[in-house]
């Protein structure tokens, strides 16, 4: 039986995502109106990595996709204030696919903090279609920034100065970033990053001693009604985040052989398994039991 709220680990799910792709050889995962053959990606990458600035990076990613028939292809927009990449229509059939355009916002997103080494601010990010999934797997995707769905257009919507960032990548970074992109950008933490990432990063070197919301705003100092607002303001909750880290420290060593379910509810911050139990159940719809065994 399927289950709503069942989830993997990242690793898993970037590993699974480049095997589709491959075995597709299709680096649209079959949503476009035509294939992009593996490879393209890769291409992409080579030809914006010697870009000065995050603006002529984006030109170029974007003329460069223009070239492929895919449905849809990402077009920069500057009018002074206000930057936008988003999708244009190649044609009026009408065929391209609500999750291609999650995919392809979600991937220049993630490529562009990449670049610029900063998980860039966005002041909205802006769907054609209705929403395919529940907001927090939005809100995770999109790390905590505003989505507005059933909008005229698919787009990302950031502050014209992003477009002046220096890149900070070159071609040796590149080739460890091209080793598995997947998981770097679904994964990768900067120096510069939201308040979330900051709290999500300190909670997790904290789980097996269960930092506090006072605790942590201490690390950050700053005052914890401060931080309560901050993180309001990205669409999330100190609560929320401690959910998510202890349900991702659950799934990667749930991954791992040798680990008993008491030794992997102790890491993932649970003082009893049955109160790790019951929440495991909470996130994924399974026992922690019932997923190992599925793996």
């Amino acid at each position: 039986m399927l289950e709503s709220n069942a989830r993997i680990s990242i690793e898993r799910f970037a590993d699974l995502q480049v095997s589709t792709m491959q075995a597709m050889n299709d680096e649209t995962l079959g949503y476009g109106t035509r294939r992009l053959p593996v490879g393209c990606w890769s291409i992409m990458c080579h030809a914006v990595i010697g870009c000065e600035t995050l603006g002529k990076a984006l030109g170029r990613y974007c003329r460069l996709y223009q070239l492929f028939e895919m449905g849809v292809h990402p077009v920069l927009e500057d009018d002074g204030e206000l930057a936008r990449i988003f999708l244009l229509a190649q044609d009026d059939s009408g065929a391209s696919k609500p999750y291609l355009h999650e995919l392809l916002l979600f991937n220049t997103h993630r490529f562009a903090s990449w670049l610029v080494q900063e998980h860039l601010p966005v002041q909205s990010v802006q769907f054609e279609s209705a929403p395919l999934a529940p907001d927090q797997d939005y809100r995770h995707m999109f790390l905590g920034n505003p989505i507005i769905f059933e909008q005229a257009r698919s787009q990302l919507v950031l502050s014209r100065s992003v477009l002046d960032k220096r890149i900070a990548q070159n071609e040796t970074s590149l080739r460890h970033f091209l080793r598995h992109p997947a998981l770097i950008m679904l994964t990768q933490d900067y120096a510069i990053n939201s308040w979330t990432a900051r709290v999500r990063d300190l909670v997790r070197r904290q789980l097996l001693d269960i930092a506090e919301l006072n605790d942590v705003a201490t690390a950050l100092q700053v005052h914890p009604q401060t931080l309560r607002r901050r993180l309001a303001a990205e669409g999330t909750t100190f609560k929320d985040i401690k959910n998510q880290v202890r349900r991702d420290t659950a799934l990667h060593f749930l991954g791992k052989q040798g680990l008993s379910i008491e030794e992997i509810s102790h890491r993932a911050g649970f003082s009893e398994s049955s109160a790790f139990i019951r929440a495991f159940k909470s996130w994924t719809g399974v026992t922690p039991y019932t997923y190992r065994k599925g793996l």
